[in-house]
């Protein structure tokens, strides 16, 4: 469960209090019915796209949610945002759940897109595009009274890197490169001045040379303002590049989290070992690939839902450590294998327990 799973602050005496908890999320979406079906009434199976996830971001850390696609990471991010609905769970910041109205919420917790021009108005112009965020929430000043609107977007501007920042408020989105537009993107984020950012791929659309560019703005937001961030991505070489602990999704569930250099080197989970295979950082590339596809998601295979593709019972290693048929067929929770190192694998529990 979550509380299973909270960090320590090595500083610290006890425990430190997490910003944002997610309490066994799952969300599902209507599956599709045929033609004939839909004219008699009929359902179609449920698509469980997040299906118990349980995680928690403390103050000032960078989490990586990884996965392919179609894993639910990025359903889970927006249940975190209030823009899905979630069948059943909980979603906790600052121990309090989500209410009803979540203005102040937003405020306080804000998502980066994947796609910086489609997330910008073509009409607006880049000062008007920053300065959204403060009119909806009726901001017209600081809350120390300091600094007006206009003074405002130009340091949020500047906070993403656009110096000096008169000079962006005229323009529009077409008139700049696609790694400052998803600057201008960061700096309506900023312009409320939030304590965490949920940024949705977001260097996925980017030429090479500038993903390390937006990397880096993340990280310096991080260390300067002390703002969360959520990264989710596809890609484990970014979340060795950024991340402070990862957590790997497979088919709607964190079947690994743990410290980004225990998950990055030391891997528990076989999907996870097959994901590192393709990240250069890791030493892959000439390493087999992982096989097949993710199952349906209105299909989950009963015990552990990777089994249908994991090289454990491939090539019997998995008999041979005599934990097959757990695989196959009983269901399991996240188990703390190493301190604050969680995965969720017959085979890894039954050698560590052997020794």
């Amino acid at each position: 469960m979550a509380s299973d799973m909270r960090a320590t602050d090595p500083a610290a005496s006890g425990p430190r209090t997490p910003l944002l908890e997610v309490r066994d999320l799952k969300v599902s979406f209507a599956g599709r019915v045929g033609f004939i079906a839909g004219l008699m009434g009929k359902e179609g199976l449920a698509a469980r796209a997040v299906d118990g996830v349980n995680l928690e971001i403390f103050p000032g850390e960078i989490v990586a949610l990884a996965g392919e696609s179609g894993c639910g990471k990025t359903t889970t991010a927006r249940t975190i945002m209030g823009l899905e609905k979630p069948r059943a769970g909980k979603i906790l910041f600052e121990g309090q759940p989500l209410g009803r109205n979540l203005r102040k919420y937003r405020r306080r917790v804000q998502m980066v897109f994947q796609d910086p021009t489609a997330a910008l108005n073509p009409r607006q112009t880049i000062y008007e595009s920053v300065a959204e965020g403060l009119r909806i929430h009726g901001i017209h000043r600081s809350e120390d009274g300091s600094l007006s609107e206009e003074e405002m977007v130009a340091r949020a501007l500047s906070r993403a890197g656009l110096r000096p920042p008169e000079r962006f408020f005229l323009l529009y989105p077409h008139e700049i490169s696609g790694g400052q537009r998803q600057r201008v993107v960061i700096a309506g984020a900023l312009v409320l001045e939030p304590e965490m950012i949920v940024a949705d791929e977001p260097v996925s659309s980017l030429d090479a040379s500038v993903k390390g560019e937006i990397l880096s703005l993340l990280l310096q937001l991080r260390n300067d303002l002390g703002i969360a961030v959520l990264v989710v991505t596809h890609d484990l070489g970014l979340a060795w590049s950024i991340a402070d602990r990862v957590a790997v999704m497979y088919l709607g569930r964190i079947v690994e989290i743990g410290p980004a250099d225990k998950v990055l080197t030391e891997p528990l989970h076989p999907y996870t070992r097959a994901l590192l295979d393709v990240v250069p950082e890791a030493g892959g590339i000439d390493r087999p690939y992982l096989q097949g596809e993710p199952p349906d998601p209105t299909n989950i295979p009963a015990g552990c839902r990777f089994n249908p593709r994991c090289p454990a019972l491939a090539d019997g290693r998995a008999k041979t450590a005599g934990v097959d048929q757990q695989c196959l067929h009983e269901d399991l929770e996240l188990e703390e294998i190493e301190p604050v190192h969680f995965a969720a694998c017959h085979l890894t529990a039954k050698l560590r327990e052997l020794g």
